[in-house]
């Protein structure tokens, strides 16, 4: 496998990440080349779905200070620089397609459920990753706890 400078890794706080995280650990020099990235569902964009809904009450800063809390503590524990660890807000796909070219990475490692089938066709955000980077990108299946 190629030697990778800038990894970007885009977990979600709610999956198994640690496993995507040992992953990106496992091809690249320290866990200084990696940065850290988590985008939470936006109530922006379920807003559509919460008809009839006083969009004003829709808060998500409480739900953001404890998402970043949570992706602080994920990079203390795999000793990812805190300079290196960013929550955006937006489509996950999007998101991270835009900010690997941004911060320069060369490669993008990113959970996958592995679905199949409707749950295929219903959308996968490291399917849209795929296909849309010119980064290599490495997709960790990960299997959901139950």
């Amino acid at each position: 496998m190629s030697n990778y400078k800038k990894i970007l890794v885009a977990i979600d706080i709610s999956a198994d990440y640690e496993t995507v995280i040992h992953q990106a650990l496992s091809v690249c020099q320290s866990p200084e080349e990696l940065s850290l990235v988590y985008i939470p569902v936006s109530a922006v964009y379920i807003q559509p779905y919460l008809y009839g809904a006083d969009y004003n009450v829709i808060d998500d800063s409480d739900r953001m200070a404890r998402a970043q809390k949570k992706l602080d503590d994920i990079a203390h524990k795999f000793g990812i620089k805190q300079k290196n660890v960013y929550l955006k807000a937006g489509d996950a796909s999007d998101e991270i397609q835009n900010f690997a070219n941004e911060i320069h990475a060369d490669l993008i490692v990113i959970g996958t459920h592995g679905r199949s089938g409707i749950k295929l066709l219903l959308g996968s955000t490291a399917n849209a990753v795929l296909h849309g980077v010119k980064q290599d990108v490495l997709a960790v299946r990960v299997h959901d706890q139950k």
